[in-house]
């Protein structure tokens, strides 16, 4: 099946809140609808209040063995490669500085992907800041449309969206008409996955929005259905009820790396096991904390600034831990970080903004940590007294 020109994409709504713009400046959410204020000052001390790492027994590396660009995991029904692209940067002009003289350059990295082998793109229909919200589905529906590669590539692709539960949707038929929204700026007729970016603030509408999930999976418009920002309660939760409408829960979008451990020691990624649930890490790179290309007299400018100079002192041991094995392996300590997510069992999402970056990212697959590497860094990982701090739509 085609669509407006773009074969069939599947549209993997995750709806994962990489909300730094509703929670890292002391003003009103950039969520249109949502109302949150919170300062950046009452989430870093919710940080610092933290407690220390859990104690819980925590999974080894991965059983799936050495997983390349081209490899492919279930989501569900889909096959996926074992890491996605990720989005949020495409059109956030606060946080990342998005411009649209970038937009070549993003077509050129995603070619790349595409071509080595990765076939799913995680987007959300509130990214993008201001008047171009919405920009990131915009342009990844563009740059299927304009990939250079064969029509049997562009098939296989896969996009990950997620709907924002904000408060004027309401009814299971919100959700329905949000789907329809994302449509349009793509330019599909039916998508693979639709997700909830974030369990709704208004609790009774929980349930609706698990319905028109499911209403959209029983008319083909999504192949699909999965959450985001969910913890093992909710996860369970929703699991329950979607099989009473006879459709399958098939992935969750978390928070998830080695400064936010938080799945395995809150018991998150045992319970989606079970359930046969797939995670996706999403911040695999705590923000760029855990590329190795910061420290005190290099910190990023922005709001992301703000965050480094807090985290970072703490995180010595970990860095240095990454460090070891970066240089033996002839690896970044990016590569490292994403690998260990999928030691982990996890589906890692990571942006991308440049070919450099894209490249890099892509070296992260087509090799495994070993079972005393990722015991060595889950160790380090322990010795960080305080994670990071984790997104204010997290839910249990």
């Amino acid at each position: 099946m085609r669509h407006h020109g773009v074969p069939r994409i599947a549209l993997v709504g995750l709806l994962a809140t990489h909300c730094c713009q509703a929670f890292l400046l002391s003003t009103p959410s950039t969520v249109k609808g949502l109302n949150v204020r919170r300062s950046f000052g009452n989430v870093m001390m919710s940080w610092w209040r933290g407690g220390d790492v859990g104690q819980r027994k925590n999974a080894g590396a991965s059983s799936r063995g050495v997983l390349t660009p081209k490899s492919r995991v279930k989501l569900g029904d889909l096959s996926v490669s074992p890491m996605g692209l990720g989005t949020w940067a495409w059109g956030n002009k606060v946080v990342w500085g998005y411009e649209d003289a970038m937009d070549a350059e993003l077509q050129e990295a995603f070619n790349l992907c595409v071509t080595e082998g990765i076939n799913w793109f995680d987007t959300a229909d509130s990214y993008g800041t201001g008047k171009i919200v919405g920009q990131a589905e915009r342009l990844l529906g563009k740059f299927v449309r304009e990939y250079p590669g064969s029509d049997k590539i562009r098939g296989d692709l896969q996009i990950a969206t997620k709907f924002a539960p904000y408060p004027y949707r309401v009814g299971s038929q919100s959700i329905v008409k949000a789907c329809d929204e994302t449509l349009e700026r793509v330019g599909a007729d039916s998508l693979g996955v639709g997700q909830l970016h974030w369990a709704p603030p208004l609790g009774w509408q929980e349930e609706a929005y698990w319905t028109g999930l499911a209403q959209l999976k029983a008319d083909g418009r999504i192949g699909e259905v999965g959450l985001s920002n969910y913890g093992p309660k909710g996860v369970a939760r929703a699991h329950r009820f979607l099989a009473g409408l006879d459709t399958p829960l098939a992935s969750n979008q978390v928070q998830f790396s080695l400064i936010s451990r938080y799945p395995l020691d809150n018991g998150l990624l045992e319970t989606a096991k079970s359930l046969g649930v797939t995670s996706i890490a999403y911040s695999p790179l705590g923000l760029g904390l855990l590329t190795g290309k910061y420290n005190a007299g290099n910190i990023p400018s922005g709001p992301r600034g703000i965050i480094f100079r807090r985290v970072l002192p703490t995180m010595s041991p970990l860095l240095s831990t990454m460090g070891e094995i970066s240089s033996a392996r002839g690896k970044t300590m990016s590569q490292v970080a994403l690998n260990w997510c999928v030691c982990k069992g996890t589906v890692p999402i990571v942006g991308v903004k440049t070919l450099a970056q894209a490249r890099e990212n892509l070296g992260a697959l087509g090799w495994s940590l070993s079972p005393e590497e990722v015991e060595g860094l889950d160790a380090a990982a322990k010795r960080i007294k305080k994670q990071s701090v984790q997104n204010i739509f997290q839910s249990t």
